[in-house]
């Protein structure tokens, strides 16, 4: 009988033999002595010493690597803000250049002279070298457009020293008088200054980039002083730029790597040329989703705290954030360098080298993304924590366990336990005993928590029942599913027992539940099934096949105030799907199970079993719960074997009269077919043929209790008889056909 058979309470256990059973087992004593001398060779030393030693070596060797990473960085960087401002400063000085040679050409001067007499109502006495106003800008403009249209000049503005606009190619504004975004230029020509002015959005009617005509596209002006005979400045010529064509051109030369630009910004952090991140910024909400748009003049390079490109959002408008590092510093006249890192417009850490251009009241940064930067560095680091990590692990777990032996060598001093003592659990009463081993009722000494205590027995012990019975803990440890027994310890006592100590279960398998109380409802039998689908389905998906599924090794429990919980038992004959291959697994070709719910293949081929196999044996658990009686019924094991292989099964619903779903009958049908392929592939897609049956679900917990309430253990089953068979007789018994056999016990009896 199975030794996990009898964890209910029972009032014919017997006490066990009084063995005197002590911790402290020679096994452990011989890893103690080997210990001891490991720990006088102090070799436990040693990890920690390579912990120093690397460390010493790593940090000197970082240091040396981040150093010159950095340098190469810094040195780069310089080398890119300076090219863009040289590049910047060299543009500028053409385009003053070009202002000035127009500005003082004689024909020009002439023009401006007519245009200011008229502008100043004092015209010359001489009347024959009158020309009217619009004679004198129509002149004017026709002495500048070969210049214009050679250095592609949208346009141009004359403005005299009270800072009226006295002749434009944008007519609209001629006669305008102090223009908001035209006085500072304005201020700076009269004064007698050349120079470039920094993009600002345009009063008048321009074409954009994508050839829309609107007011406030970007524009810059060369500005240049008109001079008379005396050499006095008369008048402002500002030849009109389009910065989109060469100025910015110039700063996207910058871009470095993937993440690297330059960009340039006004004296009051405001971009005026394009991010090449102006798609990204669109989706951040830092520039409107709308056509065309641009980060020039629409961006101010303020830190938002925080990176945005990871979902970080500030909590003030952004109007209020301040500045960010770098634009901060250039806008204080500063040409800097930072490698250590800071935050940008979109909040993202670079590296960075800027300058400030006083004459032009701009500032140029050079940014790139330090984890692009430093990503060797990185790389670097993480390779050392690495090993740090590893090596200290290593210290740390051999100082533990040196301290755990310390331990281990005090108690076996000092501990022996007494009589009904095996390890930490004292045995409270035989539960159970089969022929490999025996089952204890115990309790663990610290936690008090019942326990069922599995021995194996001393005259059995050898090379293959130790194998066994070590498999069998291994693999149940592996096992976390709620539906499958839980191993506390496993060990072995001085006298060569070998134990191990699991949950205690104080329920009823199915075998007795069927025997005792008959065939069970379509509704409760679902419940029972889902619960050991769910158990096989987690084995079979660590590769695991139980090949012992039987009722006998299902038990239902009240456990936790829940009634009707499943525990899958008996795992000893547990073995890999692709053990065939090993050599070890195919020496020991037995063939295991119990023979009323064996599956074909297990009879005919035990090494070719598979999850399909203990699916097999779930359905005939299942027609067996339902019917009261095995699929098949025989005299022999012989004749049994061969009804597995040959016969097709009775529908349940034709034995006993039993009243079963056509779904129900079809997912237990299909299970016990012949062929591997035609059951369903995996106990989870039974779980689901099971679930989709009209009873599924319908076994509640309130009829779990009302049952356990009247069937409680200890009191007497409702059915005393054995169950039918399908005519109606008693169940055959005239040979045990629930034992596990093995391959030749199987050959002689075909055989006889």
């Amino acid at each position: 009988m199975n030794p996990l058979h009898l964890f209910r309470r029972s009032g014919r256990a017997k006490a066990h033999p009084q063995a005197h059973m002590t911790w402290a087992s020679r096994s452990m004593s011989q890893t103690v002595a080997r210990t001891g001398l490991f720990l006088k060779r102090q070799l436990w030393i040693w990890p920690i010493v390579a912990v120093v030693l690397l460390a010493t070596i790593g940090y000197f060797v970082q240091r040396a690597i981040e150093s010159t990473i950095k340098g190469n960085v810094h040195a780069g960087l310089l080398s890119f803000v300076n090219m863009e401002t040289e590049m910047l400063q060299k543009w500028f000085a053409v385009q003053e250049s070009t202002a000035q040679s127009l500005a003082n050409d004689e024909t020009v001067r002439e023009s401006v002279a007519t245009i200011l007499a008229h502008e100043s109502r004092d015209p010359p006495a001489d009347d024959s070298l009158l020309v009217t106003p619009v004679e004198a800008r129509r002149d004017l403009t026709d002495e500048l457009s070969p210049a214009l249209a050679a250095h592609r000049y949208p346009g141009f503005l004359l403005i005299d020293k009270s800072h009226r606009v006295i002749a434009s190619s944008h007519t609209a504004i001629v006669g305008e008088k102090e223009i908001p975004e035209y006085e500072t230029m304005t201020e700076r020509v009269i004064q007698g200054e050349a120079f470039v002015s920094p993009p600002f959005p345009s009063v008048v009617m321009m074409k954009d980039s994508d050839g829309r005509s609107r007011m406030g596209v970007p524009t810059m002006y060369a500005c240049a002083p008109v001079r008379n005979e005396s050499f006095q400045v008369v008048a402002a010529l500002c030849l009109q730029i389009r910065p989109e064509l060469e100025f910015t051109q110039i700063l996207e030369l910058g871009q470095v790597a993937n993440s690297g630009e330059t960009y340039a910004f006004n004296a009051d952090g405001l971009m005026i040329s394009n991010s090449r991140f102006d798609e990204a910024l669109i989706l951040l909400g830092l520039l409107p989703d709308q056509p065309g748009s641009r980060s020039m003049l629409q961006l101010t390079v303020r830190d938002p705290g925080g990176d945005m490109t990871t979902g970080y959002r500030p909590g003030v408008r952004r109007a209020q954030l301040p500045l960010t590092v770098m634009a901060s510093d250039a806008i204080e006249g500063n040409a800097n360098i930072n490698v250590d890192g800071y935050r940008n417009y979109r909040g993202v850490s670079v590296i960075g080298a800027w300058r400030w251009m006083p004459k032009y009241h701009i500032g140029v940064a050079t940014e790139i993304d330090s984890a692009h930067a430093f990503r060797p560095l990185v790389i670097l680091k993480r390779a050392f924590w690495f090993i740090y990590g590893l090596l200290i692990l290593s210290a740390i777990a051999i100082f533990v366990f040196t301290l755990v032996v310390a331990r281990l060598q005090r108690l076996s001093r000092e501990a022996v336990i007494e009589a009904q003592q095996l390890g930490q659990y004292t045995l409270d009463d035989k539960i159970g005993e089969g022929g490999m081993g025996v089952v204890y009722k115990g309790h663990h000494s610290m936690l008090r928590r019942p326990t069922a205590i599995k021995l194996l027995h001393a005259e059995k012990v050898n090379e293959s029942s130790i194998a066994r019975f070590e498999q069998e803990v291994q693999i149940t440890c592996q096992l976390n599913h709620a539906n499958t027994i839980a191993i506390y310890d496993y060990g072995r006592t001085p006298e060569g027992v070998f134990y191990y100590a699991m949950e205690y279960l104080d329920g009823i398998d199915l075998q007795d539940l069927v025997s005792d109380y008959g065939p069970q409802s379509e509704e409760r039998v679902i419940h029972i099934l889902l619960q050991v689908c769910g158990s096989l389905y987690e084995a079979h998906s660590q590769g695991l096949v139980h090949r012992d599924i039987k009722p006998a090794n299902v038990m239902l429990n009240r456990r936790g105030c829940e009634p009707d919980v499943v525990k899958v038992l008996d795992f000893g004959l547990v073995r890999a799907v692709d053990s065939s291959s090993d050599p070890q697994q195919k020496k020991d070709s037995s063939l295991a199970g119990t023979p009323l719910y064996m599956s074909p293949e297990s009879i005919q081929a035990p090494n070719s079993v598979d999850a399909r196999s203990d699916i097999y044996a779930v359905g005939a658990i299942g027609y067996f719960l339902l019917t009261g009686s095995p699929v098949f019924e025989a005299d022999n094991l012989a004749q049994l074997c061969h009804k597995h292989i040959d016969e097709l099964p009775v529908a349940p619903s034709q034995r006993g009269g039993s009243q079963v779903s056509s779904q129900l009958e079809d997912a237990l049908m299909c299970c016990l077919e012949k062929s591997r392929a035609k059951r369903p592939q995996t106990a989870r897609d039974l779980s689901l043929l099971l679930a989709a049956c009209p009873a599924a679900g319908k076994w509640s917990i309130a009829h779990g209790d009302r049952w356990w309430g009247r069937h409680e253990r200890g009191s007497q089953p409702e059915v005393s008889d054995p169950p039918p068979t399908a005519t109606g007789a008693p169940a055959k018994a005239s040979v045990n056909l629930e034992q596990t056999i093995d391959r030749s016990a199987f050959d002689q009896t075909m055989d006889e």
